[in-house]
């Protein structure tokens, strides 16, 4: 199955969260808790975790970038074969922890 990863939230007066680096890089497979992406509000550091076992399939927003919390920043599967759709509207959220600090 293909899974997105979102920005996580809510965090309280946070609307977009900066991509600050990868942990990782495409066809990479991750297990439960390890690190998948630092982001940065104006005010905090971000670290989101993995919350299922699972493969970096394509990365939708560069470190760098600001996004939109809830916007789908990267796509999951859990197989490194698996063919991605051309549309991310329907695919559930991948699981994942965060922990602002």
């Amino acid at each position: 199955m293909i899974y997105a990863l979102v920005v996580p939230g809510p965090i309280p007066d946070v609307e977009q969260i900066r991509i600050l680096e990868w942990h990782g890089a495409i066809g990479q497979k991750f297990e439960p808790e390890e690190m998948l992406v630092e982001l940065e509000t104006y005010k905090a550091l971000v670290e989101v975790r993995a919350g299922q076992p699972g493969f970096l399939r394509k990365i939708i927003s560069e470190a760098g970038n600001w996004e939109d919390v809830g916007a789908p920043i990267a796509l999951f599967s859990d197989t490194a074969d698996e063919a991605l759709p051309a549309n991310t509207e329907q695919i559930a959220d991948l699981p994942a922890s965060f922990e602002v600090s």
